[in-house]
């Protein structure tokens, strides 16, 4: 079995990789920006639809305002981008909110930003492959009805490629992102020459839209809840600052062409479909069925012609594989505070390939959870979404200002860094409120509410790793005694047998003085048991403990119990050794027939005072 799972490991994971690997690992501009700017990039195919989404609930004249609510989200993430481009350089070994907020604000606010940032990545893993799926079914609507099976599908697939090692997952998705980049381009310029020529072509909305009502008048509100629902297009930019370590040398200025490769794609994406779509007059599909990316192409070049196809499929396989930012960011963040003690130190642990494996197992874990709850919709998800992003933004980057104050005498032009990053502050704070504000009753209160559970999670997880670290520290001026307090040694049996006097002669390296208890249901049986022992191992005591309830932990549990209460006040309780003899199968099969009674003792004795548990195993040499 342990050769057959070694097989399965390496087909699936590869070849374990040394330390001695990881440069070897590392992401270059072409690689990166597939690994940590897909999420970005993938947010401008359905970035302008939700914007569209809120708007029609006033009647499409209100769609009219699709273009400069993206021109204003288009300068927010331009003011983000030029913030974390200064972040990169000031945090080379990798600047993410949570590392520049508790260096530059303090404790709070650093987790403040992991909980919002961690919240986050889940919901763009869950936002991302459902609305991949949505593009798949715009152009295969029998695809519909299983949307949440085939999405879960997805997930279990990135995470599977992400524990194979960072490289590898860039390689694979690389392809996917430069496939979508020129797709799209090409659909924008086509759309565009057709408008500057004067030729544009006959939109016709979806089916469902005639039967499609009016439900809100245009107001503020609405246009707040437009822009917030647009702004989904920022999620992703944190990435790139946050794994500036996964870039190789000279990892800030590669880090920094990545993020402004980003927005500069995302940017006239985002500009050119909103302003294609509002001169086409295109509706968003009600039912979902079809996305406005869709629409766009179809009138352009023609339904189920190859570059509609080439633009749904790579539009599908980038937006779910823009879940793979997260599977990038989610276990590298995880892994940080896991190493300042505010998650559990499992997260620290890194497979064969080099991968934070348990938060990549996490991370999908809680994401097919998600996306099983609301159905695979995307505008169910993204009431949800942007939230945490935004208050990781603003936390970043007033530590970042305070961060160019601190370090004012040794920085040249500090007062312009500064500025920058107050001016990033400031605005993401507007937005993170606008978008709380906006999005509350539709769900945004459920984040607003875990990210409190998540920080309070992460202090008591803090404090119990301090205050056993407390316990543990021996102070540096001690010497270590040798030690005073007696021991005793119980040896729980089943009977007699070789185990058992394998447990007992282990038992007698400890202390001469040994006790073997027998737990038993069947005084007939004690009483043979006892016989033969008194025969073949006279030296060693036998108590025997009756169970009328044919229990066996309880009862010797309470016989330790005795043994304490029975123990001299006036003198320190023992050591109590307790050897539990255990026979090792051979097969797998075997262990399920053997050492059930050994686990659960095992497991019951562990947190008792004074008590140590051995385990001594005994061997089978030959088939009989």
């Amino acid at each position: 079995m342990g050769r057959a799972t070694a097989r399965v490991r390496a087909i699936l994971f590869g070849r374990p990789l040394s330390l001695h690997d990881e440069i070897g690992e590392r992401l270059n501009v072409f690689t990166g920006l597939a690994i940590f700017a897909s999420d970005n990039i993938s947010s401008s195919a359905y970035a302008t639809e939700e914007i569209m989404r809120v708007l029609i609930l006033a009647g499409a004249g209100a769609l009219a305002l699709t273009l400069p609510i993206t021109g204003l989200i288009v300068l927010v993430l331009a003011i983000v981008v030029t913030s974390y481009r200064q972040t990169i350089a000031a945090y080379p070994n990798g600047g993410g909110s949570y590392i520049v907020a508790s260096d530059n604000l303090g404790v709070l606010p650093g987790l403040t930003a992991a909980a919002a940032l961690l919240t986050d990545y889940v919901l763009t893993v869950a936002v991302s492959v459902a609305a991949g799926v949505a593009a798949l079914t715009s152009i295969i609507p029998e695809l519909f009805d299983l949307r949440v099976g085939i999405g879960i599908g997805i997930v279990v697939v990135i995470a599977l490629v992400n524990l194979r090692g960072l490289r590898e997952s860039g390689l694979v998705f690389s392809i996917p992102t430069y496939v979508y980049l020129v797709s799209i381009f090409t659909v924008l310029g086509i759309g565009l020459f057709r408008f500057a020529t004067g030729s544009m072509p006959e939109y016709q909305p979806p089916a469902a839209w005639l039967t499609a009502e009016t439900a809100e008048p245009l107001g503020l509100l609405l246009i707040l809840r437009a822009f917030a629902s647009g702004s989904v297009a920022l999620t992703g930019t944190e990435a790139v600052s946050n794994g500036v370590p996964a870039f190789k040398p000279p990892e800030p200025r590669n880090a920094q062409v990545v993020i402004t490769l980003m927005g500069t794609f995302f940017g006239l994406i985002f500009l050119g479909m909103s302003f294609l779509v509002g001169q086409l007059g295109i509706l968003p599909d009600p039912t979902e069925q079809e996305t406005v990316v869709s629409q766009l192409t179809r009138t352009f070049v023609g339904g189920g012609t190859p570059i509609h196809l080439i633009v749904q499929a790579s539009t599908a396989i980038l937006l779910v594989l823009a879940a793979n930012t997260s599977f990038a960011d989610f276990p590298r963040l995880s892994s940080i505070l896991a190493r300042d003690g505010f998650l559990p130190r499992v997260f620290q642990f890194r497979g064969d390939r080099l991968a934070f494996s348990s938060g990549i197992v996490v991370l999908a874990i809680v994401s097919v959870l998600l996306i099983a709850a609301f159905g695979g919709s995307v505008t169910a998800l993204i009431p949800l979404y942007t939230v945490g992003v935004f208050i990781a933004f603003t936390l970043s980057q007033s530590g970042m200002v305070r961060h160019w104050y601190r370090l004012r005498e040794a920085t040249r032009g500090w007062r312009r860094k500064a500025i920058v990053n107050g001016v990033g502050a400031l605005t993401t704070g507007i937005v993170a409120v606008e978008v709380a504000v906006s999005k509350f009753a539709l769900g945004a209160w459920v984040v607003l509410l875990l990210i409190p559970i998540l920080i309070a999670g992460m202090v008591f997880i803090h404090r119990q790793y301090r205050s056993s670290a407390q316990q543990l520290a021996i102070p540096l001026d001690a010497t270590i005694p040798r030690p005073r307090r007696e021991e005793r040694v119980i040896v729980p049996v089943p009977g007699l047998n070789r185990a058992v006097v394998n447990a007992i002669n282990v038992g007698r390296s400890i202390n001469r003085d040994v006790l073997a208890v027998l737990v038993s249901d069947d005084p007939l049986e004690a009483a043979a048991i006892r016989e033969r022992w008194n025969q073949q191992l006279a030296d060693v005591p036998l108590v025997v403990v009756e169970s009328p309830f044919r229990a066996l932990v309880a009862p010797l549990l309470a016989y330790l119990d005795v043994l304490d209460e029975a123990w001299p006040a006036d003198r320190p309780q023992p050591i109590t050794f307790v050897v539990v003899p255990e026979f090792v199968a051979r097969s797998w099969w075997e262990r399920i027939l053997f050492n059930q009674s050994a686990r659960r003792l095992r497991a019951a004795l562990l947190g008792r005072p004074h008590t140590v548990v051995v385990n001594v195993p005994y061997r089978r040499d030959s088939p009989s």
